[in-house]
Formats: structure tokens, C-alpha cells, sequence
């Protein structure tokens, strides 16, 4: 699928937050706001400001040099840190003070930019990890292996393979998740994230690793999950190939605060992204 079929039919709207999403969001409540989130280690301001909206189905890039903050967004979204100043709502809900549990089962999963697999389980088994908000039996019926214990069971493995089924892994259930090929455990990650239903994913650079045609694929895939699962997307990703071909708004960051937001070919034309990847250009000498 070319780069302008991919994302020919998105047309971004102002939202009344004076922020952007798709057209198709506008009568749903945002999945995510953000509004002046922002945290401080030691003194020092890793992320500042940051405020961002998201539609319901929206794919959005989170992009900038390294070092910008912008895993650290991912880690502020996702409650392993918590902000020191800002608010972040998931669903129409403050998340200030949440685990990360309770952040999980409002409604966030996420990949990490390093693989974290259960390598010596199977496939099915770290899948299945990520059904475990949805067991619908006691601790009784689990260990006296009660019938409501075996149709929970037989649900949970169909629930699986149709999952891996995205990525055409239902073949590899049995496998040792650390055997698999570096793109295919990458895929993987993508799987148990959604095991949990969320209604919003994060992927932190899941092109990583991945050969131009994982990646082609990659890109149908995301698109593939947005309309099958009707959930938004935010990636972090230096691929920019992928990033201007799926993604329809974009955010980028540069040492902790974002610098620019907009579609992505008024990404691609912003001088102070261009100067924050690139470097100032330099006067030519007299």
C-alpha cells in the first residue's frame, strides 16, 4: 500500500481543546488529553509542557532526536512515572496517582523500545498473559479444574490464536517466544498488548530491528489494528518512512518539549524540526 493511500482519507479537525483529530472522532470523547504534563528528576525538567489531544481511532507520531523524552512521555502516560505537574486523562478519566495496573485496565497498553518477552514461555502463553483481566473464574474453579475453569480455558486459546492470526503467528503458538526471529518477537509484543483490549496503544519504535518489507508489512498491520479494533494508535518511531505514511498528526519533541505539531507534510516542511534534526546550518564564511 502506497504512502498516500495510506493516509489519503484523513482529514483533521480543531477540537475544542484548540487541538486537532481525525474527522471521524470528533463526536467521541478523546482517548487521551494531556494538558501541560510535565516531570522533573533531580531538578532537572526531562519533559515540559507537554500537551497533546488524541481521537478515538486516531494514529498519532510521537517523533525528535535522541534524548528528547520522548520514552519518558510513554513512561508518564502509562503510570511507571507519575507527572510532577499536568494532567493526564484516559477515557475521560484523571489517571494522578494510578498504577500502572489501574492505568491498564483503564483502557492503555504499550510495547517497549526493548523487547520484554517471557522468553522461555510460549508463544500462547505471553499472549495469554495479557487475557489475564479477562478470566471469568474463582481460584476454587482453577484448582479443583471445575467445567467453568475448561471453558474459560478453551475461550482464552481461541482468544489467542485469533490474536496472532493478525500477524499470521497462529502457527507459532507452541514456539519458545525467545527462539523467534528478532521482527517476529517485535509482532509479538504488538499481540500481548492488545490481549489486554485496550483503547489506546502505544508502540515504542516497533519498526526496530525490522527489514523494509517487515516494515512495509508493519504499516499495513497498525492500520489494520486501528480498524479492527476501533483503538488509537501513538508510536514512537525514527523510521520516517513509516511515521509520514501512517501517521495522521504528529508531535515532535526536543529536549523534553514539543517544538512543533501538525500533519505530516507540515511536518516535513517545519524549519524548527528540520534544525532539530538536522543542526543549524551554518553561515558560509565572507
Amino acid at each position: 500500500m502506497s504512502e498516500n493511500k495510506r493516509r489519503s482519507q484523513t482529514n483533521m479537525v480543531p477540537y475544542p481543546s484548540r487541538s486537532f483529530v481525525p474527522e471521524r472522532d470528533l463526536n467521541s470523547m478523546p482517548v487521551l488529553e494531556c494538558s501541560h504534563v510535565g516531570i522533573e528528576f533531580g531538578g532537572l525538567k526531562a519533559v515540559e509542557d507537554f500537551n497533546i489531544v488524541m481521537g478515538k481511532t486516531e494514529i498519532g507520531g510521537l517523533i525528535g532526536p535522541n534524548g528528547a523524552g520522548k520514552t519518558t512521555v510513554f513512561n508518564l502516560l502509562t503510570k511507571v512515572y507519575q507527572p510532577t505537574t499536568g494532567t493526564v486523562m484516559i477515557n475521560g478519566r484523571d489517571t494522578a496517582g494510578m498504577s500502572i495496573v489501574q492505568a491498564s485496565k483503564l483502557g492503555i497498553a504499550r510495547t517497549f523500545q526493548n523487547i520484554r518477552l517471557f522468553g522461555n514461555m510460549t508463544v500462547e502463553e505471553n499472549v495469554r498473559i495479557g487475557l489475564h483481566n479477562q478470566i471469568r473464574y474463582g481460584m476454587f474453579s482453577g484448582i479443583f479444574r471445575l467445567p467453568m475453569y475448561w471453558v474459560q480455558e478453551k475461550k482464552q486459546h481461541q482468544q489467542a490464536l485469533d490474536l496472532l492470526s493478525i500477524f499470521h503467528m497462529q502457527d507459532m503458538a507452541d514456539a519458545k517466544a525467545g527462539s523467534l526471529p528478532y521482527g517476529a518477537q517485535r509482532r509479538l509484543e504488538i499481540v500481548r498488548a492488545l490481549a489486554t483490549n485496550p483503547s489506546l496503544l502505544l508502540l515504542d519504535e516497533p519498526a526496530a530491528g525490522m527489514n523494509p518489507h517487515e516494515t512495509e508489512e508493519l504499516m499495513d498491520n497498525i492500520i489494520k489494528i486501528r480498524d479492527q479494533f476501533q483503538i488509537a494508535i501513538l508510536l514512537i518511531e525514527h523510521d520516517m518512512n513509516l511515521v509520514m505514511g501512517i501517521c495522521e498528526d504528529i508531535c515532535v519533541l526536543n529536549f523534553g518539549r514539543i517544538i512543533a505539531k501538525g500533519t505530516p507534510d507540515q511536518i516535513q516542511s517545519n524549519p524548527d524540526v528540520i534544525e532539530a534534526y538536522l543542526g543549524k546550518r551554518k553561515e558560509a564564511e565572507a
